[in-house]
């Protein structure tokens, strides 16, 4: 029997495709909220920990866009990205 306290669960990456379209929804969100004046970093790292979608502006349809991707995968990419590697099996 599997005790899920000791194993060690798995998360399967994503596609480069959709890798490049949470790209272009993170700019474009990112856009939106600099146009509104909002700290942009700020306000998206606030969603993607909370999962509360008001840290987003509606300007530009920003708030509709960013719940297009998972914040799984957003956090992949980030992490990938700081850690400058192209996937999360570290190739």
């Amino acid at each position: 029997m599997s005790d899920v306290f000791n194993d060690t669960q798995k998360l399967d990456g994503f596609s480069k495709e959709t890798k490049s379209e949470a790209r272009d929804i993170i700019l474009q969100v990112y856009a939106a909220l600099k146009d509104k004046g909002y700290s942009p970093v700020n306000q998206i790292v606030g969603y993607i920990l909370s999962g509360d979608p008001t840290y987003i502006t509606s300007h530009n349809n920003a708030r509709s866009l960013i719940r297009k991707i998972d914040r799984d995968e957003l956090l992949e990419d980030i992490v990938c990205s700081y850690l400058h590697i192209n996937s999360p099996d570290g190739e």
